[in-house]
């Protein structure tokens, strides 16, 4: 019977000191500010269709970027503040939102389908789970190539259900493939609590089956999303397999912004805002650091101006062309 292998304890990536501490605060208040004004614009109908908020999740992608910066990433349609972690800027991001040509994927994603070849941003996908099998994919292609990368997947509790995922599971663990498959545990699976939609309510068990490492930790804090993920990066990267992390977060909206969420029993976000992520980082920067009131303003007000900044550039970019509508559908010919 194969057994898991357990993570090391420890990553080998350095601490790290204030500037790379502010870094990543800084990159998590421009994804809430950002995220906030993608609310305010689906309100004013500027944005069409699904619209899936990551406000309260932002330490996840951000901890996990400063782990895995040069990797692959695939994610579903919760896809926004994962992105912008990755290295799509606030303008191209809120510009595809918006549905203009000047967007990451050109204005004809949107919400659910942010796509940057430049930074390895591999894209969000809209059919639950049915990506994972995608990150399978791009793992195996990495390793033929000897590229030295990981794929990194992101997925929620729902996905950790669906047919497709056990089987991507299944070759990855076979193959040995590089890839850290990361489920986004926020309780929810659209309205569905956890504990009514599975028996197995950790899902990094979902890895015994195959014989996968896996880990189970809470992600509020960046800094330990950061050094897990890099443990999970160095053990897939060093041909020793894939690994399942499961993640612990919680999202402070709803599924989507046609979501009220009242299934959520009174009193649980309060309590769950108590483990903000921008709320953690702040403290250990003020406490830890040194970091005064004044440099944490200064932050809040630069990330004001960048995202105001997306939003007018958003707003007055021009639509695409209908004529380019199939543009993207198939290869050029002879490439």
């Amino acid at each position: 019977m194969n057994e898991s292998q357990a993570l090391p304890l420890q990553s080998n990536l350095p601490n790290l000191d204030v500037s790379g501490l502010k870094s990543i605060y800084r990159q998590m208040v421009l994804i809430r500010r950002v995220e906030e004004l993608a609310a305010k614009a689906y309100t004013q109908r500027k944005i069409l269709g699904f619209c899936h908020l990551y406000i309260g999740q932002e330490s996840v992608a951000v901890g996990a970027a400063a782990a895995t910066s040069d990797d692959y990433w695939i994610t579903a349609y919760r896809e926004h503040g994962q992105a912008m972690a990755k290295g799509v800027s606030a303008r191209a991001m809120m510009a595809e939102l918006f549905g203009k040509r000047t967007g990451s994927s050109k204005g004809q994603g949107g919400s659910m389908h942010i796509y940057d070849k430049e930074s390895k941003f591999m894209g969000g996908y809209g059919i639950v789970g049915a990506h994972v099998p995608l990150a399978t994919g791009i793992a195996w292609a990495a390793k033929q190539r000897k590229e030295g990368r990981v794929c990194v997947c992101f997925f929620g509790d729902g996905a950790a259900n669906q047919g497709a995922f056990f089987e991507a599971l299944c070759l990855a663990q076979l193959y040995k493939l590089p890839v850290v498959f990361i489920c986004e545990n926020n309780f929810y699976a659209m309205g569905t609590p956890l504990h009514r939609q599975s028996a197995v309510t950790d899902m990094s068990l979902r890895a015994l089956g195959v014989g996968m490492a896996r880990e189970q930790f809470e992600g509020f804090d960046a800094e330990v999303v950061r050094d897990r993920v890099g443990a999970a990066a160095e053990f897939a990267r060093s041909g020793q397999g894939p690994v399942l992390l499961e993640i612990i977060t919680y999202r402070h909206r709803g599924h989507s912004m046609s979501d009220p969420a009242k299934y959520r029993p009174d009193g649980e976000l309060d309590e769950k805002k108590k483990s903000d992520p921008l709320a953690i980082t702040k403290e250990r920067l003020t406490q830890d650091f040194n970091v005064s009131e004044e440099e944490i303003q200064a932050i809040h007000d630069s990330v004001e101006v960048e995202a105001q900044d997306a939003w007018d550039f958003a707003e007055s970019s021009e639509i695409p062309d209908p004529a380019n509508l199939y543009d993207f559908t198939y290869a050029p010919d002879g490439s």
